[in-house]
């Protein structure tokens, strides 16, 4: 028989958070990132606190001069790596400042990569003004004309993926374009035809050098020999060794140089002393050509490339994303300032028509455009030829993944370090403290558990196995989103978070009480207990959500205003909150209306109601027998 109008079906509610559990484990077991077997699948992503980490000091220094950064500097640096290893808040990575120069950096999981942390993210767009060999071949015998050719604007020694920035536009006779990359290069050049390259040479004297630099560089000079310097600051171009042996030889100290000591060196002589090779200078320090006002050496491929000015830099850049194009590869989005548009689009416009002649026949592309490298720190992610002026966002697209992408453009979004960093000391470290601490914290928790269930039992008797029931159910939708969450979005159990998770239980056990005890008083006013349930779930409905609601904000105002494991505990104790709601709703009071449906529940002794119900019936009695009463 079907139900009165307006009468609850418990099984709906039942039915319904079955399902939700059969989801929510089916993602535990199955979803992207479960490998393993059923027991590492159950695995939540614990914190620092609980299995270790990995801990990386980074130094830090403004230049290659070796001064100190400021206060300020550094602690926006902390700010910005804080953002990059923690980019959903939840991760638990401790990012802490040491002393004047060292950030320290831990993240839970042992031997992690944190290679790229540190990078200083420097964008500069140079144009390719000239391109010669820095493998070191020119100091074999002379290879043909065609044996040096610069390397394809696709390829990248780019840790973080090759890429080539792409426009959005193709070329159009209303002057919007697109960049590509370039097949090969011209040759390198020989002395004579480097001579009468319109590229102006750099030098040294063409700003004022720092005084540590200065220092280094006499180093340098006393290291080399008088004869080597002097051969070295007299060449205009490329040196063609094969031609003049002897100045091979004058000129082989160099390559014996570290990458420290390639780094003072002036630009001009990076780029014309064929000794000096690209494996030196991909290894100079961090913010060796970070100077936007001055031209630089880098490599790509092999290829020592003689770049401009940076004419656009990374604080142009409005928003970077990581999107899949419409080949289904990962690209990096750019979006400019609008100024930083206006730039891109000079600096577009000049090297398509390679204005003033600044690009020299062995840096032009395979139709005789110019090139613009897109340079990360000391890097040559890309240098693709420029197709048309562009006059609208660009892509960086390349080899990337999913993981390498959304790196690359965090770095850009979150911005660049102010300071540059040389990564001292990774080692693990194990969590003794952290695991005693946890074992505790679990007997606390169990012991503090195990008193509510047996109060709650011998008080509400019948009406205690509801609580007991909705706790572990609680607890099993806890853990099952631990796990999801520890997947999806990179959230970390931690000491903390698992005091949210106790502290919640707290506002659950609120929440049984004032319904138990909004029942007895439906009861005690004259209504039969199977019509008091729904009177008191109506009444106790609100106290309920109210208490759960203030519980919920606090944890979204502490975990919008806070940091660390305080960010960690507020999203724990607000995940908690929610999850139980949702048992009260689904569990709790269908299966109160199932219960009142019972003969136990109508006795005083098994459902817990204690007194309401005897009171109840003497008064029933009264009211039969008035022939007692008037006696």
């Amino acid at each position: 028989m079907a139900p009165p109008q307006g009468q609850m079906r418990p099984g709906r509610q039942l039915a319904v958070l079955g399902l939700v559990f059969v989801v929510l484990y089916l993602l535990v077991f199955f979803s992207g990132g479960a490998s393993g077997g059923w027991k590492d699948r159950l695995e939540p992503r614990l914190g620092l606190d609980l299995i270790g980490g990995t801990r990386l000091t980074l130094e830090a220094t403004n230049s290659v001069d070796g001064k100190p950064p400021t206060a300020a500097n550094l602690e926006e640096a902390r700010q910005i790596i804080e953002s990059r290893v923690n980019a959903y808040g939840v991760a638990e990575a401790e990012v802490v400042t040491e002393g004047n120069r060292n950030i320290v950096i831990s993240l839970p999981g042992s031997n992690r990569d944190l290679t790229d942390v540190g990078s200083a993210a420097e964008l500069r767009f140079r144009k390719v003004l000239k391109a010669t060999d820095g493998s070191g071949a020119t100091l074999a015998p002379a290879p043909s004309a065609s044996a040096t050719p610069a390397p394809s604007g696709s390829a990248s020694p780019a840790p973080s993926g090759s890429a080539a920035p792409q426009a959005t536009a193709s070329p159009s006779a209303g002057g919007q374009g697109g960049m590509a990359p370039t097949a090969s290069a011209s040759a390198a050049p020989t002395p004579s035809a480097s001579a009468s390259a319109a590229a102006p040479s750099p030098s040294a004297s063409a700003a004022p050098v720092p005084q540590g630099v200065e220092e280094q560089r006499k180093a340098v000079e006393q290291k080399v020999g008088a004869a080597a310097w002097s051969a070295a600051t007299g060449l205009k171009a490329p040196a063609d060794v094969t031609a003049d042996p002897s100045l091979a030889e004058k000129l082989k100290p160099f390559g014996t140089l570290s990458p420290q000591e390639i780094a003072v060196l002036p630009v001009e002589m990076q780029y014309n002393v064929p000794t000096i090779t690209c494996a030196q200078l991909d290894k100079r320090p961090p913010a060796s050509i970070k100077d936007e006002n001055q031209q630089a050496v880098a490599c790509e491929s092999g290829a020592k490339y003689l770049l401009d000015k940076a004419k656009v830099v990374g604080t142009d850049v409005k928003n970077a994303s990581a999107q899949l194009d419409q080949t289904s590869s990962w690209v990096v989005s750019l979006n400019f300032t609008s100024k930083g548009q206006e730039k891109w689009t000079a600096l577009t416009r000049e090297s398509f028509t390679n204005e003033g002649q600044a690009c020299d026949q062995t840096a032009l592309g395979q139709d005789g455009k110019c090139r613009v490298a897109v340079v990360l720190d000391n890097e040559i992610v890309s240098s693709p030829e420029i197709q048309g002026v562009l006059t609208g966002d660009s892509q960086i697209t390349g080899n990337f993944d999913s993981k390498t992408a959304n790196q690359l453009a965090s770095q850009l979004r979150y911005g660049a370090l102010p300071v540059t960093f040389v990564p001292q000391e990774q080692q693990n470290v194990t969590a003794t403290l952290g695991d005693s601490h946890l074992k505790a914290g679990l007997l606390a928790a169990g012991i503090g558990m195990l008193l509510v269930i047996i109060y709650s039992f011998f008080y509400y008797r019948l009406l205690g196995s509801v609580i007991f029931l909705s706790l572990v159910l609680s607890a099993l939708l806890v853990f099952g989103a631990l796990v999801v969450l520890g997947r999806s979005i990179g959230f970390t159990l931690t000491l903390a978070g698992i005091a949210g998770m106790i502290v919640s239980l707290g506002v659950a056990a609120d929440s049984f009480v004032i319904y138990f005890e909004r029942l007895k008083d439906e009861i005690r006013e004259g209504r039969s207990p199977r019509s008091a349930v729904p009177r008191a779930w109506v009444r106790a409905r609100r106290t309920i959500i109210s208490a759960n609601a203030i519980t919920l904000m606090s944890a979204v105002v502490l975990y919008l205003v806070s940091v660390g494991a305080v960010k960690g505990f507020a999203f724990a104790l607000g995940l908690a909150t929610v999850l139980d709601l949702m048992v009260v709703f689904l569990f709790r009071h269908p299966i109160m209306t199932m219960f009142a449906r019972t003969r136990a529940f109508l006795s005083p002794r098994v459902s817990g109601l204690g007194r309401a119900l005897p009171a109840r019936s003497a008064e029933q009695a009264t009211a039969r027998n008035p022939r007692v009463k008037e006696a």
